[in-house]
């Protein structure tokens, strides 16, 4: 099966877009774990152990964030591959690694998360050159989503700027992930922040096919309905990412399971319109 045939089968069969973000910030664990399980990786575990039971039946996908597993040092890895084994097996999993370098260095990147932790799809860097893409393009039945506009404010240092004859460098790497897109098996999607109403439709535009990972919805502002009306002619299957919103609804509440499974119900139910212009 390759990575757009599963990513279909699984928006389609959660009747969801919903990506769930999991950015396991110790400090925002619920109490309630953390009197249960004493060490850092056995509270992380717990935690997105029962968020993701809470929450598969509303979601298409799972975002693990390399940069909360690897804060926890030499056992983060260790959790992160044991996360890896909780998510069902019709989940998309995109490892967000934002991985972005050369020859070797990169090839090791890609046998790192698509042979030995066999995740669906991961998020790359494209800023040192689009040869960075290449040893992760030699995986057909994988999937990479580049960073295309990002959705924090630093996006405006580069990304928004007018590059040669392109009105931004955004638009510029989504042309060229066309025409990589056309040479290999492996899919070629984006990131497109949610919160860049105002670039988004003329990006996504030069890469009309293209997978779309789309975070800032929630606690970063980003809008529903200006998603639904920019994504109203793109052909890619757009991921709907939502981390903190979720994850911490039930931060301070006794029942914290049914608040995490009650968010992931309500951002479903709002990003339907979105679904629906796929399924």
């Amino acid at each position: 099966m390759t990575f757009l045939q599963k990513l279909e089968e699984a928006v389609k069969a959660a009747d969801s877009c919903l990506c769930v973000g999991l950015d396991p910030n110790l400090k925002r664990i619920p109490d309630s774990v953390k009197e249960t399980y004493k060490t850092p990786e056995d509270q992380v575990y717990h935690f997105l152990k029962q968020v993701i039971e809470v929450t598969a039946d509303h979601c298409a996908a799972y975002k693990p964030n390399l940069g909360f597993f690897e804060a926890l040092g030499s056992k983060g890895l260790a959790v992160f591959q044991k996360i890896l084994e909780e998510i069902p097996d019709d989940k998309i999993v995109i490892a967000d690694a934002k991985r972005g370098d050369i020859s070797s260095t990169a090839e090791h990147y890609a046998q790192a998360y698509f042979k030995t932790f066999d995740v669906d799809a991961i998020t790359i860097n494209p800023l040192m050159g689009f040869e960075t893409l290449d040893p992760f393009l030699q995986y057909p039945q994988k999937g990479v989503y580049v960073l295309t506009l990002t959705s924090n404010p630093g996006a405006d240092d580069f990304l928004t700027q007018p590059f040669g004859e392109f009105n931004s460098m955004a638009a510029y790497i989504a042309n060229t992930l066309t025409n990589y897109n056309e040479k290999y098996a492996t899919h070629i999607g984006m990131v497109i922040g949610a919160t860049q109403p105002e670039n988004m439709a003329s990006v996504i535009s030069c890469h009309p096919e293209g997978a779309l990972l789309i975070p800032g919805i929630g606690a970063q502002g980003g809008s529903v309905e200006t998603l639904v009306s920019a994504l109203e002619n793109h052909q890619g299957l757009p991921l709907v990412n939502s981390s903190r919103s979720i994850l911490y609804a039930g931060q301070h509440a006794g029942d914290w399971q049914q608040a995490v499974g009650d968010k992931a119900i309500e951002f479903k139910t709002k990003l339907q319109p979105i679904t629906n212009q796929y399924v």
